[in-house]
């Protein structure tokens, strides 16, 4: 196809993606329709190019090609991703990630300016998001423990329901279905994209968005003229656990089973014993399990609890597995019209470098994410095309995948319509508009930073 043509249509395919999500369209049926319509242009120019193995006639072929998507990812980074849902659904479940939040955010009591003690919440909360991937489910959880405390200390609850809404804007560790996905894109294991890539540029990020949040919402404090009294309270709908029926203390250590495994039995411990994410999975529930028969509770029940676990695989398929496959389809379909390659040769004829082409990818996955309230979409959607990008300018796949990544949760907790923004704005009796405003420039910050440290590492 010739260059032009298929930048055109590549763009207005996108133009209606955005629309058809923006309109609150199941993001995988639009994302399939695209990718279908691509193929379907491609079938007619170069029936070849549509499937790896052609069943005999084309139009089957276009069929094919998902099959083909659908059982590389579903065996594959798809079994991973369940198997992570399953088991942080499964702390959830046991008491465990409630513990594991509650000693976390003890270190706060020591603290008395309650701007500091912000900042450090900020870095526990995003420390927890290595064991506690869920960015919902990490801020509700925050919201039941540390939000009180915070406003204990006088912060105010706008304040305290903006930092509690972005600690899990890195996504960072194996237990992120994004990380996953980010680690077999750029071929290397999830261990060494964590501790070689990601926390690289981590580490700085967040101290900058934990001074970003320090400066911002002392300035919005101010202007909005809040004291710990009158700007909002914890909601009716908190969940705070009896504490007859809280979990045992070292129930603590459990959601840190699966990355101690990961980390000692890797190529920077012992590098003889191989283990994969799947199975740290697995035997971070087995010893869970364990733990619960040794504690007391009756094996029917304990055996009956599986069924959280596999719910948890089984809504983490329907939900962000089949999202991957329409995902990747959508971006098999975009490279099949050559809208990549001539996007690449393009920028090169008008000397762009990796650092815009970054820039670009960087503010299109951000926009996104802002715009949708969603992390996973726009980095499923074109995660999948970074391959081709990097290797078309010569330089690492993981050099561009980890800024697209942060860049994805970053807006994401920038997002008025985000799960988490909405979650914690409605427990702290707020308006996600009021959390947003007080998100944005952190999350801003952030992806800046990102940016700049990317092109340096």
């Amino acid at each position: 196809m010739e260059g032009i043509l298929s930048i055109i249509i590549g763009f207005v395919v996108i133009a209606l993606v955005a629309r058809g999500v923006l309109k609150g369209y199941l993001p995988q049926a639009v994302l399939f329709a695209a990718g279908i319509t691509f193929l379907i242009i491609t079938a007619v120019v170069d029936p070849t190019a549509v499937a790896d193995e052609s069943t005999g006639f084309v139009f089957f072929d276009i069929f094919e090609s998902i099959f083909e998507t659908a059982s590389n990812r579903g065996g594959g980074l798809g079994l991973l991703i369940m198997a992570v849902a399953g088991f942080a659904k499964y702390m959830e479940h046991i008491g465990a990630a409630r513990r594991l939040a509650e000693i976390g955010a003890k270190p706060l009591g020591l603290i008395k300016n309650p701007y500091i003690v912000l900042g450090v919440a900020y870095i526990i909360g995003q420390s927890l998001n290595i064991f506690i991937p869920s960015a919902s489910g990490l801020g509700l959880l925050l919201m039941g423990i540390m939000f009180p405390i915070l406003v204990k200390l006088g912060v105010s609850a706008p304040a305290a329901a903006a930092v509690i809404g972005t600690t899990s804007i890195l996504d960072l560790g194996p237990a992120s279905g994004n990380a996953v996905l980010a680690a077999e894109t750029s071929e290397m294991s999830v261990t060494a994209y964590f501790l070689q890539h990601q926390l690289m540029v981590a580490i700085p990020v967040a101290i900058i968005v934990a001074v970003a949040h320090i400066l911002v919402q002392k300035y919005f404090d101010k202007k909005e003229g809040l004291t710990n009294n009158q700007s909002g309270t914890i909601g009716s709908n908190e969940e705070d656990a009896n504490e007859e029926n809280k979990a045992p203390l070292a129930y603590f250590l459990l959601p840190l089973v699966p990355l101690v495994l990961l980390l000692v039995f890797s190529e920077f411990v012992i590098d003889a014993v191989r283990m994969p994410v799947f199975t740290a999975m697995i035997i971070g529930i087995f010893i869970a399990m364990m733990c619960q028969l040794a504690r007391g509770i009756a094996a029917g029940e304990v055996a009956n609890s599986l069924k959280v676990v596999l719910d948890s695989m089984g809504n983490s398929f329907a939900k962000i597995v089949t999202l991957i496959i329409a995902a990747e389809t959508f971006a098999h379909g975009l490279m099949s019209i050559g809208f990549i390659d001539t996007f690449i040769s393009g920028a090169e004829s008008l000397g762009a470098g990796f650092g815009v082409m970054m820039l670009i990818m960087t503010i299109i996955i951000g926009a996104a994410a802002l715009l949708t309230g969603s992390g996973n979409a726009p980095f499923f959607a074109f995660a999948d095309l970074s391959p081709a990008i990097a290797n078309g300018l010569g330089v690492p796949i993981v050099s561009l995948i980890v800024p697209m990544q942060f860049a994805a949760g970053m807006m994401r907790a920038a997002s008025p319509i985000s799960g988490v923004i909405i979650g914690v704005a409605g427990i702290a009796n707020l308006n996600p508009v009021q959390v947003a405003k007080r998100t944005m420039i952190p999350c801003l910050l952030g992806v800046v930073a990102t940016i700049l440290l990317s092109l340096m590492f």
